[in-house]
């Protein structure tokens, strides 16, 4: 699923978004002969694989920088900008900020379809298909290398993986993750059970969730999406936990209707109607789980670790309130993420200056993104699990700064980090899969005569219908 787009989409109508916003880093010596944005000039280099000459002129187009609602960050933007043209004062950077260019699905596919991108465009891992559709990126396999990128060793391969066609490269990520179980820390402890230690298991979910919703007060045990897709996404994350699939191997047909995915329909059907531990309120959606649970009326759910951030900074709950541990059952965790890819087309020195722009702020450990100290200091959450793609010395040193500059208990979510459970990607044709798949989380959650077995079987004519189209 789009599950990071669903997350930043919600997320960010909860700001002010400024409709246009242009930031400029001028060049430092003369006028740019690119300023036109046709192309570069001067100390480049025709072989792709050598890094950008800071000789060069040049001007790039980036997206998603962040609006004015989001001060800090564009700040730091600001910031970064200024530090980059110390090394390549030729570069002129215009970033853009557009309400929901880089957020909402209908408006991504529309800049494809009209070519409109930047020269540097915001997407998620799971866009890559739509965008080769649209022959919207450039393979920059030629220009990475441990001199353009010089952590490249340091990236977990399966993350670089997701941005791969065969040996063509399509983007570098921004930042990743992978779905655990989070927990209300407070109801844990009134419940008698152990926030150091959440349950690892769906049995022991079950359990702890009975205990929980004991409570009484409206409180829920655990809590599931059953609309927008988004019910379909969390049915796929836990089906994937107990070791199935969604679809076979070869991508053509459907393959969640067998045991496990019987398991996991079953388990919730109880959950919600023989023990009474998942609420009344169903049809629920991202956003909905996040207020329940920062208000202290549900136990548990299935997040990703920047769910955390943004009940912090949005919904004025307390970090200290929240723990994680890994997703239940832990066979596989549906994983996914967000990168930049370079528009198909643009001349061989706007790649390089993109590169050079894009592993100065996103992947190099100590700057841009990963400066701790900085986001601290800005008041920004520092001490969430993830983003969190580096491997070997450089993720010993990632860690190490971010639990120095933490301004959050880091402990809490100390279970999640000590048992990493293997990120598996979501299926082909997502979005038209989780839509099908939400009529089985509903049909589960709000009828409590739901015949399981229809509804999966239904599911599965539906969802081979959708691959046979691919």
């Amino acid at each position: 699923m789009r599950s990071a787009r669903f997350r930043r989409t919600r997320r960010t109508s909860a700001l002010t978004l400024v409709s246009a916003l242009t930031l400029t880093a001028l060049a430092a010596c003369g006028t740019s002969s690119s300023d036109d944005g046709s192309g570069g000039s001067g100390g480049g280099s025709s072989d792709p694989s050598a890094p950008l000459d800071p000789k060069t002129k040049v001007t790039i187009t980036i997206d998603c920088m962040p609006p004015a609602a989001k001060a800090a960050e564009l700040k730091e933007w600001k910031e970064d900008v200024a530090e980059f043209n110390r090394t390549y004062p030729n570069v002129r950077i215009e970033g853009r900020s557009t309400p929901g260019q880089c957020l909402e699905p209908p408006r991504f596919t529309a800049m494809l379809k009209a070519r409109s991108q930047p020269d540097v465009f915001y997407t998620y891992f799971t866009d890559l298909p739509q965008v080769l559709d649209h022959d919207g990126a450039e393979d920059i396999a030629p220009y990475v290398n441990d001199r353009t990128v010089p952590l490249l060793k340091d990236i977990d391969p399966d993350v670089l993986g997701s941005l791969k066609e065969g040996d063509k490269l399509y983007g570098l990520p921004t930042s990743n993750y992978t779905m655990g179980l989070l927990i209300n820390r407070k109801l844990f402890e009134r419940a008698g059970l152990d926030p150091d230690s959440p349950p690892r298991t769906w049995e022991e979910v079950r359990a702890a969730a009975k205990r929980i919703a004991a409570l009484g007060d409206g409180i829920a045990g655990f809590g599931e999406y059953s609309a927008g897709n988004q019910g379909g996404w969390h049915f796929t994350a836990q089906v994937y936990s107990v070791g199935g699939a969604i679809v076979d191997a070869g991508g053509r047909k459907a393959a969640f209707n067998d045991e496990s995915g019987r398991r996991i329909a079953e388990n919730l059907h109880a959950m919600r109607w023989e023990d009474d531990s998942m609420g009344e309120t169903q049809l629920l959606k991202w956003g909905d789980l996040q207020k329940q649970i920062a208000t202290d009326k549900l136990g548990m759910f299935l997040a990703a670790p920047d769910d955390i951030a943004y009940m912090v900074q949005q919904l004025g709950a307390t970090y200290e309130n929240f723990g994680m541990g890994p997703i239940p059952g832990q066979k596989s965790t549906l994983a996914g993420g967000n990168n930049y890819m370079i528009k198909k087309g643009i001349s061989p020195d706007k790649i390089k200056a993109a590169i050079a722009w894009l592993n100065f702020k996103n992947l190099t450990v100590g700057k841009g993104q990963f400066d701790w100290a900085r986001a601290k200091a800005d008041g920004l959450p520092v001490g969430v699990p993830q983003p969190n793609f580096w491997l070997n010395e450089s993720k010993r040193k990632d860690d190490a700064a971010r639990a120095e500059h933490a301004t959050m208990p880091v402990e809490n979510f100390k279970t999640f980090m000590d048992h990493p459970v293997p990120g598996k990607a979501e299926p082909p044709r997502a979005q038209e899969i989780y839509k099908i798949l939400d009529t089985v989380m509903s049909g589960i959650l709000t009828n409590e005569d739901a015949d399981v077995d229809e509804l999966l079987d239904t599911a599965e004519a539906q969802v081979d219908q959708v691959l046979a189209g691919r």
